[in-house]
């Protein structure tokens, strides 16, 4: 399997209340299927599957107090020196790199406007088998209030080329991995910014992103099962797009691409 690029996002996983209900609620939206839960010394973790292939995991939130969200994971060779220059350009590093059994090493990170987002430096584990397919993570943005700053910071992280964009009105960046020429065929991630049209009380935060077949039909089945949608299904140059919750209330976004 060839290695994710530095920054690049290489693994989703959603921190749950009760994953057997996840397991219900995402096999039915997205047919994934779902492995043994791994042992208490790995957190209950649970890998999910798409035609055999690993594409995300549930795992059971260890204190109630924390967010019930999907988190995205950026793929770092040395966890170790990229928290260090997480810290050295302004952001703040909530879980140090940790070893996880054979599969690999873990980090926590936020970024200065305090969107948090994790450092997945692989072993046994290398991240998704499958991506930008039906049921499959196919992009990540994070969502801002502290543009300059955010900016700032995953240049000096990762090394991202920028490439500036005003799709509609809406002021909006892409990052391509260093050396590379930016665009949309070379952008591994988006930033957004926060603006007055969203809830005063809204975080910094990322958002994940799955290709699904027909968006309006998946928004349905999501309603069908409990959750609910926050942005309905609209329409941009890269296909239609809803933002929506699952029914414990983690957030993500599902793309249908135009044909």
């Amino acid at each position: 399997m060839a290695a994710f690029t530095e920054g690049t996002p290489c693994w989703v996983d959603a921190s749950l209340p009760d994953v057997e209900a996840g397991k219900r609620f995402y096999g039915e939206l997205f047919e994934w299927t779902f492995g043994e839960s791994a042992g208490p010394e790995y957190g209950g973790y649970t890998q999910a599957f798409s035609e055999g292939r690993n594409v995300a995991a549930l795992a059971p939130k260890p204190d109630g107090r924390m967010p019930t969200v999907w988190n995205v994971y950026l793929s770092a060779r040395d966890a170790r020196a990229t928290a260090a220059r997480i810290t050295d350009a302004g952001g703040q590093v909530i879980m140090p790199p940790m070893p996880v059994g054979p599969y690999g090493s873990i980090a926590m990170a936020a970024d200065p406007g305090g969107a948090v987002f994790g450092l997945w430096q692989p072993g046994t584990h290398h991240g998704f088998e499958r991506q930008n397919e039906p049921f499959s993570f196919c992009w990540a943005e994070v969502y801002t209030r502290e543009r300059d700053a955010v900016d700032v910071f995953y240049a000096r992280v990762f090394g991202y080329v920028p490439e500036d964009r005003d799709d509609a009105g809406v002021e909006y960046r892409t990052w391509s991995p260093p050396g590379s020429e930016p665009g949309p065929d070379t952008a591994v991630m988006g930033r957004s910014v926060i603006t007055e049209a969203f809830p005063a009380a809204m975080p910094a935060h990322f958002l994940t992103y799955f290709s699904v077949q027909d968006c309006d039909t998946s928004v349905g089945t999501v309603q069908r099962l409990g959750g609910r949608v926050t942005a309905d299904p609209f329409d941009t140059p890269y296909g239609r797009i809803a933002v929506v919750a699952d029914n414990q209330g983690a957030a993500f976004a599902m793309l249908s691409e135009t044909s």
